[in-house]
C-alpha cells in the first residue's frame, strides 16, 4: 500500500453502518474523561517494566554493568516518562479553537443536509471557528485538531502538530528502554545457566547459604525468592518486553518512513 497517495481528508473516516452517538462534551487531551483501555494497558506496562527493570534484574548485573544499566536506562526511562507526559497533557487543538471554545459547552449536532463536511472552506461547523488548511476535526475527541496526525488510544490524546514531537519521541525513548531491557535478561538467562554465582555477587548474598534462594529489590528492600519465581517474573517480562516492542517498533519505523516520504505531509493517518 503506498502511504504517500492517500488524499487529505477533512474529517475523520467514520466506520460503515450504525454509529454510536457522538460525546456531547469535546475532551481537552488525554486525561480528559473517558479514559481509554489502552491507555491503562500503557501505563501498567510501564510500572511493570519500571520495577521488574530497577528492582529485580538490573541488581543481578556484575557491578561495572550494574552502574552502566542504571544510568542509561535510567536516563531513558525518566525522558520518557517526561515526553509521554507532555504528550498526553498537551491539548493539540487549532489555537481558535483553544482561545474561542468553551469546553464546558455541549457540542451541536452535525447535520449533513445542510452541510457535506464539518470542515468547509477551513471553517469548521462544529467548532464554529475558522481553522487552518491542515486541521481536521476528530471524532473521538470533538474538536478541530491542528496538523493532525492520528487520534492515539495510547495516549488517549489526538496527536498534531503541537505534540507530533513529544508522540514521536515517547515512542523512541520507550522501545530503547524496552531494548535494553531485552539485553538485560538475555545476558541473565545465558548466564543462569552457565554460572549462577555470577548473579550473585552483592554482599547480602553472604548471608544466603542456600544456592535456590535468590534476593529481589536490591538494595533497599530484599525479598528472598525462589528460583522458579525469579525464571518465572524473566520469562513474563521477556515476552511482554518482546510484544511491545514489535509494537512500537513497527509503530516508530512507521512514523520514520512518513519522515522521509517526500508526500509525508499529504500521507492519512497511521498506526496506533
Amino acid at each position: 500500500m503506498d502511504l504517500c497517495s492517500r488524499s487529505w481528508r477533512w474529517v475523520v473516516p467514520e466506520a460503515e453502518g450504525k454509529q454510536a452517538p457522538p460525546p456531547r462534551l469535546s475532551r481537552v487531551n488525554g486525561w480528559s474523561r473517558p479514559l481509554h483501555s489502552f491507555q491503562v494497558v500503557a501505563w501498567a506496562t510501564l510500572f511493570i517494566v519500571a520495577v521488574a527493570n530497577f528492582g529485580i534484574f538490573i541488581p543481578f548485573l556484575p557491578r561495572s554493568w550494574k552502574y552502566i544499566a542504571y544510568g542509561v536506562t535510567g536516563g531513558l526511562f525518566s525522558f520518557h516518562f517526561l515526553v509521554h507526559l507532555i504528550a498526553v497533557s498537551i491539548d493539540p487543538a487549532e489555537a481558535n479553537v483553544r482561545l474561542k471554545k468553551n469546553y464546558l459547552e455541549p457540542m451541536p449536532t452535525f447535520d449533513r443536509s445542510k452541510h457535506a463536511h464539518v470542515i468547509q472552506k477551513q471553517y469548521c461547523h462544529l467548532c464554529e471557528v475558522t481553522v487552518s488548511s491542515k486541521a481536521k476535526h476528530c471524532s473521538a475527541c470533538n474538536k478541530c485538531v491542528s496538523g493532525f496526525d492520528h487520534h492515539c488510544k495510547w495516549l488517549n490524546n489526538c496527536v498534531g502538530s503541537r505534540n507530533y514531537w513529544y508522540f514521536f519521541f515517547s515512542v523512541a525513548s520507550a522501545s530503547a528502554v524496552l531494548l535494553c531491557l531485552i539485553v538485560t535478561l538475555l545476558y541473565i538467562f545465558i548466564q543462569f545457566f552457565i554460572d549462577p554465582a555470577e548473579l550473585r555477587t552483592h554482599p547480602y548474598y553472604k548471608k544466603v547459604s542456600n544456592k535456590n534462594t535468590w534476593l529481589l529489590f536490591l538494595p533497599l528492600f530484599p525479598v528472598k525468592t525462589k528460583t522458579p519465581v525469579v525464571l518465572g517474573i524473566g520469562v513474563f517480562v521477556l515476552l511482554l518486553d518482546v510484544i511491545s516492542l514489535l509494537l512500537l517498533g513497527h509503530l516508530l519505523l512507521f512514523h520514520l518512513y512518513l519522515s522521509m516520504c517526500p508526500e509525508a505531509e499529504d500521507c492519512s493517518t497511521g498506526p496506533c
